[in-house]
């Protein structure tokens, strides 16, 4: 992982890109590695694809491919979904105790 990087940013960067977008629209886990990876991103994949997959067991988003859930196992590109209103009241708390949530906008 590039130097400075770490799954608690990558989640914390999933989580912001999510919520601002809610669930009418999706990101690529890409989006969140190239936002805080820079030209390093592509070494932020594997991380970004088993975040997402974290997130999603703990019932923040849903992972799909062609609209359609995936396991952790898909190959292939996949796009990431907020959920509204499960994540709304949660604490998703990181590895260092701060709130990995994005903030919320109203």
């Amino acid at each position: 992982m590039p130097d400075g990087v770490t799954e608690t940013g990558l989640r914390a960067e999933i989580l912001r890109i999510a919520a601002q977008r809610g669930s009418e629209k999706t990101l690529c886990p890409s989006e969140a590695a190239r936002s805080i990876g820079g030209q390093e991103w592509r070494e932020l994949m594997p991380a970004a694809r088993r975040v997402a997959f974290a997130l999603a067991g703990e019932g923040l988003v849903h992972v799909t491919q062609h609209g359609e859930p995936v396991d952790p196992d898909a190959r292939g590109p996949l796009r990431i979904r907020w959920i509204d209103g499960q994540a709304a009241g949660r604490a998703a708390t990181t590895d260092d105790g701060t709130s990995g949530e994005a903030p919320s906008s109203g």
